[in-house]
């Protein structure tokens, strides 16, 4: 990839996130007026987010818990947005939706990436009680209200992009993200990521 696409991506990315529903409607109307490299830059946003969250909660533990709670949350959010989303095309398919497959990963990736640059606006707060209260029960309800704050965000996002792609539906389809917190909730259970160091 060379850099003036690189460049190009993230200039897509800046405008993804300022105004959501016009670049997924640009997608929509137009065909295919973004490249491959666009996708993966955000994507790259929504990676930077979330690994950058997950080392802020491990930091009470040390680098090596630090690097995991990284790579935990990642693994985690990833996972929870890309196991229901064939379910939402489906169903939205079957409720009358016309979108293509395309779109519906795109109206996804934009949220995700949004939701990233949402994870690191909260690494100041997070770090600031991580290291004035550096109690587990304060942390852990930091981090789940950062969680819950950033969830109702991408919920509007979604539900705001996928009512401007298809008015007649409104914002229905952003229910599909009591899925994506379930699983999501579920997963950084399993991975240890409600479980902070020091916690009795």
């Amino acid at each position: 990839m060379t850099p003036i696409r690189l460049r190009g991506a993230f200039a897509h990315v800046g405008e993804a996130l300022r105004e959501p529903e016009a670049f997924a409607l640009r997608w929509h109307r137009e065909g295919a007026p973004y490249h491959v490299a666009v996708f993966a830059a955000l994507a790259l946003t929504a990676i930077a987010g979330t690994t950058a969250y997950g080392i802020i909660m491990g930091l009470p533990g040390g680098p090596q818990t630090m690097l995991q709670g990284g790579l935990r949350c990642t693994a985690a959010a990833g996972i929870a947005w890309s196991l229901p989303l064939p379910a939402l095309y489906i169903l939205n398919s079957l409720w009358g939706s016309r979108l293509r497959p395309s779109t519906t990963f795109l109206a996804a990736l934009v949220t995700t990436s949004w939701g990233g640059l949402a994870m690191l606006a909260a690494i100041p707060v997070s770090w600031f009680f991580t290291v004035a209260l550096p109690y587990p029960h304060v942390l852990l309800a930091v981090h789940l209200l950062v969680f819950a704050i950033v969830g109702v965000a991408m919920v509007d996002v979604f539900g705001r992009v996928m009512g401007t792609l298809e008015p007649q539906r409104g914002r229905a389809p952003a229910l599909w993200l009591v899925l994506v917190g379930a699983i999501g909730g579920e997963l950084f259970y399993a991975f240890g990521l409600f479980t902070l160091p020091g916690a009795g």
